[in-house]
């Protein structure tokens, strides 16, 4: 089975790019060989349909599943007609988002776990990592790539107070693994 996964780099040891539509790269692995595949993202400087582009040329490659941070509602709508599965809220590197998948530990989603235009901070607000676009006057210009945290969604309401536990619950579990991959980074740049 083929699989691909949003990545800052081209090795399975890249992290998971929390944005689908933008992210750097995507790794294609097959899980029945063990073998990786690394692609450009052709679409990430798309100035608008990034996450469509970028969903019809995953769904062309053959994949059946796609892990990801972050996937918004066009995308998820083209991964959905393909009959891919969306796995979102993954986090780490590309080989343990693999090994996490094939284990269970991920579910597929069947909507859309940010709105449209996230990746690029359109509707977003927060730290989002979209392209900073601010006019300042320092010498950088205000066009850095913004800090690597991870907006939440805010959570929709569900039908009954369990549903609405089992989503805090998971909103948790989520956080607090973006909050072990960010000490981890932290630690592998302190001690190089």
């Amino acid at each position: 089975m083929k699989i691909a996964i949003s990545a800052n780099g081209t090795t399975p040891e890249a992290d998971v790019d929390p944005r689908f539509g933008r992210c750097q790269y995507f790794m294609i692995a097959d899980t029945d060989t063990g073998t990786f595949e690394a692609m450009d993202n052709s679409s990430a400087a798309a100035a608008g349909g990034a996450g469509i582009s970028a969903a019809r040329t995953i769904a062309g490659k053959g994949v059946e599943a796609v892990l990801t941070g972050n996937c918004g509602p066009n995308a998820h709508q083209v991964f959905t007609a393909a009959g891919i599965q969306v796995i979102p809220n993954v986090t780490g590197t590309v080989k343990d988002a693999v090994a996490a998948w094939k284990s269970g530990r991920y579910s597929a989603s069947r909507e859309a776990n940010v709105p449209d235009h996230y990746g690029t901070g359109g509707r977003s607000s927060g730290m989002g990592r979209g392209m900073g676009g601010g006019g300042g006057r320092g010498m950088g210009m205000g066009r850095g790539m913004g800090g690597n945290f991870v907006e939440q969604p805010p959570a929709q309401q569900s039908a009954s107070p369990e549903e609405d536990l089992k989503s805090l619950q998971e909103q948790s579990k989520v956080l607090s693994e973006q909050m072990a991959d960010l000490q981890r980074r932290i630690d592998k740049l302190t001690n190089r």
